[in-house]
């Protein structure tokens, strides 16, 4: 077989794998889209005088870490502050799909999804948490940004035996290191074990340093 012919195997066998083979096309990435929502909404939320931070991925991806935008955008909002913004919302054209529920008001716009958020991990959001967010300029577009410790004690907080992707979480954890301050993490989280388990990973792979050993600890290596 020629060069030429084994080029058109190597084509349709890339082909093959494509359309349902071992190597599966990846994900679309809604960045671009993404962010454009991200703007759209903070800006009927900075109009609307109530606080508010950015959440989630974006706010991963407003502190330079290079995550892809795939679901959707997350702001977080104290629940007396829903009616406001929602009315606002839909005054801008943009759709709710789902009414008000304790926690969360989901929205549409462009076909991306927006989530509006009044607890985090089961725990109500504050004034407190807002004062804390930085803001930080979001595809040209300042906003308020989750504080980097509160985005990690949410993000570890979430996690459960159904819900468990370490992979997502590495490289927010390894690009806000010097940003966070871990002991408040492990003190919030440590009745949750897959948080806990995460925080040894990552002391096990050098992006946290170990904790001093006790006086016990250091008297049964001897």
């Amino acid at each position: 077989m020629n060069l030429t012919a084994h080029a058109h195997a190597r084509d349709a066998r890339a082909r093959g794998a494509g359309a349902g083979g071992a190597a599966d096309p990846l994900p679309p990435d809604h960045t671009q889209a993404i962010l454009e929502v991200t703007k759209e909404v903070g800006a009927v939320l900075k109009s609307s005088g109530c606080p508010f931070a950015l959440v989630g991925s974006v706010a991963a991806y407003a502190y330079g870490i290079p995550v892809r935008l795939q679901h959707d955008t997350d702001f977080a909002l104290r629940a007396e502050d829903s009616e406001t913004v929602v009315k606002l919302l839909r005054e801008r054209g943009i759709e709710i799909v789902d009414p008000p529920e304790d926690w969360l008001v989901k929205a549409r716009s462009g076909g991306e999804h927006i989530d509006l958020i009044f607890a985090l991990a089961g725990r109500s959001v504050t004034r407190e948490l807002l004062d804390r967010a930085q803001v930080l300029p979001v595809d040209s577009v300042h906003l308020p940004v989750i504080d980097p410790t509160d985005l990690m004690t949410g993000r570890l907080a979430a996690l459960s035996e159904h819900h468990c992707d370490y992979g997502a979480l590495l490289p927010v954890a390894r690009g806000l290191r010097e940003r966070v301050d871990w002991e408040r993490v492990a003190e919030e989280t440590r009745d949750r074990p897959m948080a806990v388990a995460f925080l040894y990973l990552l002391r096990l792979l050098g992006v946290l340093p170990h904790p001093p050993m006790t006086r016990e600890e250091a008297d049964g290596r001897d």
